[in-house]
């Protein structure tokens, strides 16, 4: 009997394919149930919004999750992410996109152009910049506040005892729309202490906003209040790069 081996590869690889396609759907969905049950469990009023970390992932790993329905996605590079969504978001009206790395004050007016949202206000320099793009091209970019909770150094991010003075700063003299505060708390560290930090801090300024939470600690992050969590290997698996 005559086997056509190069057709019997491309339905395996086909049917691998769509396997990995509902698999990342099904990942979304696990998580969605964990966090539903840690709201009623800890009696939460809402729910966070889920970013789905999409960096170094390609359009055809990302597609599932867009034909769900899944709005919010997450970069860490602006030109990855022109390169990755500037058609997709011509098609996808509700897309939401979320800047989450650490911004280079050469890439602001891209990163206007092609942002939602970012998490990574970390300067007065930076603030200026964003400032100046945001009234050139009339958008009004959401804004978090990176905030440097463990004082480390080596880390990006506003210390504690300089943030509401930073705030100000955003608000009234730069007229940025901060919505909230961001934190990656030290490596190793008890999270749940850092993202009360930031709840707290949050409430003092009267933001209703925590970008906080990653795939190791979004179930702290959501008890403690987060609105939007950072996943990114918790659904699309590990990263080769």
């Amino acid at each position: 009997m005559y086997i056509n081996f190069r057709y019997f590869i491309i339905v395996l690889s086909y049917k691998k394919g769509l396997f990995l396609m509902e698999e990342i759907v099904e990942k979304l969905k696990l998580i969605n149930k964990k966090i539903s049950k840690i709201i009623s469990n800890n009696n939460l009023s809402k729910s966070p919004e889920i970013i789905a970390i999409s960096k170094t992932f390609n359009l055809e790993k990302i597609t599932p999750l867009l034909k769900f329905g899944h709005i919010h996605f997450g970069e860490n590079k602006v030109q990855e992410a022109e390169n990755k969504w500037s058609q997709v978001k011509n098609t996808h009206k509700k897309l939401q996109l979320h800047m989450v790395g650490k911004l280079q004050s050469n890439k602001v007016k891209k990163a206007i152009q092609l942002f939602d949202y970012i998490h990574s206000l970390d300067s007065e320099s930076l603030a200026k910049k964003i400032s100046i793009q945001t009234k050139e091209l009339n958008k009004k970019t959401k804004i978090f506040i990176q905030v440097n909770t463990g004082e480390e150094n080596q880390k990006s991010g506003i210390y504690l005892n300089q943030l509401s003075d930073f705030y100000k700063f955003c608000v009234k003299e730069l007229s940025l729309n901060v919505i909230g505060l961001m934190c990656l708390p030290p490596l190793d560290a008890d999270t749940h202490e850092h993202f009360k930090i930031l709840k707290e801090k949050s409430i003092e300024l009267n933001l209703q906003d925590l970008s906080m939470g990653m795939s190791s600690d979004y179930e702290n992050a959501t008890i403690n209040g987060a609105t939007f969590l950072r996943l990114g290997t918790e659904i699309f698996g590990k990263r080769n790069i």
